[in-house]
């Protein structure tokens, strides 16, 4: 049997509810008259909302996809097909823009006056959503200039933010290197942040800044009379970050004792407080970081093997900022940005010779530094923008009267005369207090320690 659907007008308007894309019909003057379930399911308006409206009704301010349509029924001719793969934006009726995608053809009378017009149209908006959230995904990718909150463009900066996205997806363990203020501890943080621990605790511990007699009792925590003073239990770090992250800083100051007790808690997920013979389970992703080359420290005796290969698991190492000074303009203005705020002064500006100069020094204390210098500068400037004579004296003078390398690198272990006078300098504004002289200077107390060394004369013989 044989189905004439213009006999049986309903068995044609039944097919077109059942079809995914919308249909509707409007007459000569453009206002909708049919408007089938799927143009309901994909707009939001029903049949009641929009029937006897203008087809302007699905256009908003930013929305203007019907608007041809008028145009096209007062003068059809220069589309003797209709019009074919028109791509509209229009607006649901809960406000969301929707793209469409659609064709529509004329409907004429018995004497070939225009009568209306018919039209389909399919509902792209998530393919089109998904492919522009892609397109900018990549393009962050390509030059990220952040990430969480470490900066730089640099390729060696990339190849950092792409090693602490792998970190993130696993409970891997970390290891963190590169000169002190290169941002170790902001990269721990970012992998927490990032990782399924975020919610969880994240502790920061540096092991030089605390005396080894303390260090233990800190991280395992001890119970009451273990030692003179323990007046009371107390837990340590690794059960307060328990489901989180623990990051230890400076881990090659840590004695081998100490390492092997930490081996055991990596080992058996268990920690023993000072005076307790019972062991502690707990769920702590650790994190270490070192500005200290630790193969050499194995070799003198002083790290462990075995704890070395349980930590270097992961390694990223963090450039110094004189390997990347195409990052110094960027960090330069976002401490700019930072110290606005913090001094609440609009100072967005520098003088060209000033971020020249910041490019051309070596940096020593790498980011760390260059952040002091700039906060320093906002003490020191008149008017709204930094000059070079706002920089402090030692990044002024120009690179020909100072070492641009890190002393660090200096085989022989002697400062250059620039950095005996930023030592002494910072020991005096500290009155002799070498953990707050290490503040000042942005290295570590150990790291500092070493240094003055070097300022005692040698002994003639």
């Amino acid at each position: 049997m044989e189905l004439d659907f213009r006999k049986n007008p309903a068995i044609l308007s039944n097919m077109v509810d059942v079809m995914a894309d919308g249909v509707f019909t409007v007459d000569a003057k453009g206002h909708i008259v049919a408007w089938s379930t799927g143009a309901a399911r994909i707009t939001g308006y029903s049949s009641q909302d929009v029937l006897g409206k203008s087809c302007h009704i699905l256009e908003g301010q930013n929305c203007k996809g019907f608007h041809i349509l008028t145009e096209f029924l007062a003068n059809p001719s220069p589309y003797p097909w209709g019009i074919c793969n028109q791509e509209c934006k229009v607006l649901g009726k809960d406000g969301r823009e929707l793209y469409l995608f659609g064709n529509v053809s004329v409907i004429r009378d018995e004497q070939g006056q225009v009568a209306g017009a018919v039209g389909t149209f399919t509902d792209l908006t998530t393919f089109i959503l998904n492919n522009q959230k892609i397109a900018v995904l990549e393009e962050q990718a390509k030059s990220r200039e952040a990430f969480q909150q470490l900066i730089g463009k640099s390729p060696a900066m990339q190849e950092v933010f792409r090693r602490l996205r792998l970190a993130a997806q696993s409970d891997v363990t970390v290891l963190l290197t590169g000169e002190s203020g290169t941002g170790k501890e902001l990269a721990a943080r970012a992998i927490h942040t990032l990782s399924g621990r975020k919610d969880k605790p994240f502790f920061a511990i540096n092991c030089s800044a605390i005396p080894e007699t303390l260090l233990e009792s800190e991280l395992f925590g001890h119970v009451k009379g273990a030692f003179t003073g323990a007046i009371r239990d107390k837990i340590g770090v690794f059960q307060a970050a328990d489901g989180g992250t623990l990051f230890l800083d400076e881990i090659g100051d840590t004695s081998p004792l100490l390492q092997l007790k930490l081996l055991r808690v990596l080992q058996e997920g268990e920690v023993r407080r000072v005076g307790d013979d019972r062991g502690i389970q707990v769920d702590v992703r650790l994190i270490t970081a070192t500005n200290r080359d630790l193969k050499a420290l194995m070799a003198e005796g002083t790290l462990r093997e075995d704890f070395y290969y349980r930590i270097h698991v992961f390694e990223i190492t963090l450039p110094p900022l004189r390997a990347r000074r195409e990052d110094v303009p960027l960090l330069v203005h976002h401490f700019m940005a930072e110290n606005s705020n913090a001094f609440h002064r609009e100072i967005r500006d520098i003088a060209q010779d000033a971020l020249h100069r910041l490019m051309e020094y070596g940096w020593p204390g790498n980011v760390r530094e260059l952040k002091n210098a700039i906060e320093h500068a906002f003490v020191t400037v008149h008017g709204d923008c930094l000059t070079l004579w706002d920089l402090p004296p030692e990044v002024q003078r120009p690179p020909t009267t100072r070492n641009l390398k890190s002393p660090s690198s200096n085989s022989e272990g002697s400062l250059s005369p620039d950095e005996e006078a930023r030592i002494v300098k910072a020991l005096q504004q500290a009155k002799g207090n070498k953990t707050e002289a290490a503040k000042l200077l942005g290295v570590s107390r150990v790291t500092l320690w070493k240094k003055i060394k070097h300022l005692q004369p040698t002994p003639k013989s």
